[in-house]
């Protein structure tokens, strides 16, 4: 009886393994893309304070510049920040007091907004006495502090593009696209070094861009030349990552080589890593994690670095025409810049802000 009860046991065991079992779907999920703000004036840079309020800044590449630095309001309007005073430059105010050509803002998740100023209106050169970096208290819209650059810091032919704060070594980081450096500001003093200055990481690669089928040239028919752009900093390992726009190569430094005034440009220089092949880009941004966004300017996308996975797309659409620059919302989505600077100064569409989740 015992054999027999085994063998009836062993036959729907048998039975049963021979059944097909229904196939496990893991369900994808795509990323979202929503369009936050649009405007028919060009804008660059992007920030989200800790509260999700939204800020822009307007570079003053042409005349037509009525406002630099924006608060987004809930009904799609902007309020200039902090006040229409700081908004009202012309060639007669003074460029110390007044915004010249705002190139970014950065939301520090500490309250303060900050606004970078190359000075370089239409790109005629640095105004002396207008390049700066801004902080703004976006509780009380107050501003805190004035770090001014002089010409040792943004000759001329500088202009500075985009910055990252550090508030644990008290330093902000900023680009030199206008002749290829990194800026490196002591917030404690406001006292700045020029680092890395022509070095071939923060120097245009010799490429030409492609934009729609189309190569990217100059009117007499060269190729731009636009150097070290985008910047992000990696809080949690302490480096610094940037690109030259014009360039396809990611490159980043040790923020305690670049905040060591004792070593010398060679030294410094020999300490810079080659990350990976990333495509031209015009803005990073630290994902929080162990990652890099990159706005991927040729491809109408949005990429990410990261060590396990290399470059991967995170969202491709011909919305997101030029991103230009990012900044991460308190609700964990990344909001990105479209500047359409490949279309000149009239395109068909509007600049907007775009908002990616589900990424």
């Amino acid at each position: 009886m015992r054999q027999a009860f085994f063998f009836l046991l062993a036959l729907v065991i048998i039975s049963s393994c021979a059944q097909p079992q229904p196939e496990i779907v893991e369900e994808t999920v795509e990323p979202t893309l929503e369009v936050v703000a649009e405007s028919d004036r060009q804008w660059t840079g992007v920030a989200v304070t800790e509260d999700g309020r939204v800020f822009v800044n307007f570079p003053r590449w042409s005349p037509e510049v009525p406002v630099s630095v924006a608060e987004v309001l809930s009904d799609g309007s902007l309020q200039p920040y902090p006040d229409e005073a700081w908004n009202s430059w012309t060639p007669e105010a003074d460029p110390s007091t007044t915004f010249v050509c705002v190139q970014s803002v950065v939301a520090d998740g500490k309250d303060s907004l900050w606004v970078l100023d190359p000075a370089s209106a239409g790109f005629q050169g640095v105004i002396p006495g207008g390049a700066k970096l801004v902080e703004i208290d976006a509780v009380t819209g107050g501003v805190v502090q004035v770090m001014a650059f002089d010409g040792t810091i943004a000759p001329p032919a500088s202009y500075l593009n985009d910055v990252r704060i550090d508030h644990k070594h008290r330093a902000a980081y900023i680009t030199d696209s206008g002749d290829g450096a990194l800026i490196v500001v002591d917030l404690r003093t406001g006292a700045s070094r020029r680092v890395l200055d022509d070095h071939p990481s923060t120097s245009a690669e010799d490429t030409i861009l492609i934009f729609e089928g189309n190569q990217w040239l100059l009117p007499d028919g060269s190729a731009p030349q636009v150097h070290a752009d985008g910047i992000a900093y990696d809080r949690t390992n302490d480096f610094i990552y940037y690109q030259a726009l014009t360039g396809r190569t990611l490159y980043r430094i040790a923020g305690a080589a670049l905040r060591d005034p004792s070593l010398d440009e060679e030294v410094l220089g020999a300490m810079v890593e080659t990350v990976a092949e990333s495509g031209a880009s015009d803005g990073l941004l630290w994902d929080g994690a162990d990652g890099i966004f990159i706005s991927a300017i040729e491809d109408d996308a949005v990429k990410r670095w990261s060590p396990e996975g290399g470059v991967e797309t995170v969202i491709g659409d011909p919305t997101i025409a030029w991103p230009d620059s990012f900044a991460l919302g308190p609700d964990g989505g990344l909001y990105v810049t479209t500047s359409q600077i490949h279309r000149g100064p009239n395109p068909s569409e509007p600049y907007r802000v775009l908002r990616i989740t589900g990424f």
